[in-house]
């Protein structure tokens, strides 16, 4: 099953950050609205990532709730019929929330930087740092450590979860 290393942190200065991963990735960043439908599921998190009318990918993932970088395994299967599968996921496991958010996302070498803006949440960035065959844990935390204090991320703003345990929270 194919890894990275993510962390995920609240975001106090859109701006700032918008301005530094910009600086880091040598460009502008691709625009994606997602709307991630979660499912309950026994283990880890089961998500529907609609991208569009006639683009989706399901996302199964799991991953440890702590702060800082953490290892997360993850499975990806893009659809061109997301209503007819989110129809038959949520009449077969049931809804358990949705996520609308507004993605930014920047690469920068093996890292995916996303700054997101989430809808009744607010702003927050994720680092996935896509581990290579073979590649350490201890390898991609550095690069995903470094990041962090380049993008100037306050230990403070770590953040634990999902978006999705967030809204519940709420």
């Amino acid at each position: 099953m194919p890894a990275n290393i993510e962390i995920k942190a609240r975001v106090r200065d859109f701006a700032a950050f918008e301005a530094r991963a910009t600086a880091l990735s040598g460009g502008p960043p691709q625009v994606i609205p997602q709307e991630d439908t979660f499912f309950y599921v026994r283990r880890g998190r089961l998500k529907l990532r609609q991208l569009s009318l006639e683009e989706a990918q399901l996302v199964y993932y799991e991953r440890p709730d702590q702060q800082g970088p953490k290892r997360s395994h993850y499975l990806i299967f893009p659809t061109t019929e997301p209503a007819a599968l989110k129809a038959t996921l949520s009449a077969a496991l049931g809804v358990r929330g949705v996520v609308r958010k507004t993605r930014l996302l920047y690469l920068v070498g093996q890292t995916r930087i996303h700054l997101d803006d989430v809808d009744g949440l607010g702003c927050f960035m994720e680092l996935e740092v896509v581990l290579r065959p073979g590649q350490s844990d201890a390898a991609g935390q550095a690069i995903a450590e470094d990041l962090m204090h380049r993008l100037g991320v306050a230990k403070e703003d770590l953040l634990e979860g999902a978006y999705m345990d967030m809204l519940e929270e709420k």
